[in-house]
């Protein structure tokens, strides 16, 4: 049965310079608006549930702007409030080659979402009205006003029995110095809260400093995530494992722990159009599988081929319906759809 996900998160503008140029050869930008909030809210929409988002966007024409893109993605707007001057952006540089793609974030501190007002949101209203509330560690390593509006609604969803949503998605850029450091309290209150949560063994290790004699990624996590989930009380954790391949092609797999079991998907491997987003859309697909009762292996697989088919399409946010994802589990590429 569908489900209403309200996602908390700020709402970016993304500015892309055209095909492989830098920023210091080119003349021209392309804008969207994204975030970790509108691609988790409209994917999931597009798999058929009811997604919100939960942001604060200015009151001008460019906070009008993004509210007409949230509409055209499918978002429903009843918790985006107005107020403020700015939006977040960031500057998008295409890699090629031995060059690797490079984003650089502009006037974050002073956006419409990061200077939210204590009363700016209906915490109660949100929780009474979604199944699930999705959190993000980009959202939480703005600041400690963002991060109070966070953990409360956190905690209000925990309280009316919702099932709350985390995602580590750790940016060491965000967090500046001893980011480890500063961002593990954040996290461990985030993890208390949380019944899904979307980390590697890298998180693991890096952001709760666990300690592993292993090597190998699939080894680190089998002893690592099933610690974690003992920790916190958390119900499912997922994450991904990405290799990029002499070719340039990349190869991706996903895991799932839940009922004190793993499971792993196919290692799919492709071409990549454009990366940003991929990794909300393997989150989309796990609590989409978990929303709708999935098994396990059908969840992560489902979950591994959505975030392939992210990588196909310009943009950050994911554009798969839920057939298309589906047949992209079962059918090989095929060249035209007739």
């Amino acid at each position: 049965m569908p489900k209403k996900i309200a996602a908390f998160g700020e709402v970016m503008m993304r500015l892309q310079v055209p095909g492989y140029d830098m920023l210091s050869q080119a003349d021209t930008l392309r804008y969207s608006f994204s975030g970790t909030g509108v691609n988790v809210a409209s994917a999931l929409a597009r798999f058929g549930h009811t997604g919100y988002l939960v942001t604060r966007l200015p009151e001008n024409p460019l906070g009008e702007a993004a509210l007409a893109y949230l509409r055209k993605l499918g978002v429903a707007p009843p918790f985006v409030g107005r107020g403020g001057r700015y939006i977040g952006m960031y500057f998008l540089e295409n890699g090629f080659g031995a060059r690797p793609s490079r984003v650089t974030y502009s006037n974050r501190s002073e956006s419409s979402f990061n200077t939210a007002p204590q009363d700016a949101y209906d915490y109660n209203a949100i929780a009474r009205e979604a199944d699930v509330v999705h959190f993000c560690g980009i959202t939480l390593a703005m600041n400690d006003l963002v991060r109070t509006h966070m953990k409360t609604l956190a905690s209000v969803a925990k309280a009316n029995g919702r099932t709350v949503v985390f995602d580590c998605n750790y940016r060491p850029v965000l967090w500046g110095d001893a980011g480890y450091s500063l961002a593990k309290p954040h996290y461990s209150d985030m993890l208390r809260l949380a019944d899904i949560v979307f980390m590697n063994e890298k998180d693991a290790i890096h952001l709760l400093g666990m300690k592993t004699d292993r090597e190998n990624w699939r080894d680190q996590v089998s002893e690592l995530i099933p610690a974690v989930a003992r920790e916190y009380g958390i119900s499912v954790i997922a994450g991904t494992h990405r290799t990029i391949n002499e070719d340039l092609t990349h190869s991706l797999q996903g895991f799932m722990y839940k009922d004190k079991a793993f499971v792993f998907s196919r290692e799919l491997s492709f071409a990549v159009y454009d990366r940003i987003g991929a990794g909300d859309a393997y989150a989309a697909g796990i609590v989409h599988g978990e929303m709708e009762g999935l098994t396990p292996d059908v969840t992560v697989n489902f979950a591994a081929s959505a975030a392939m088919l992210a990588h196909t399409v310009a943009g950050d946010t994911p554009m798969a319906s839920e057939p298309e994802v589906l047949r992209a589990m079962t059918e090989a590429i095929s060249d035209i759809e007739r």
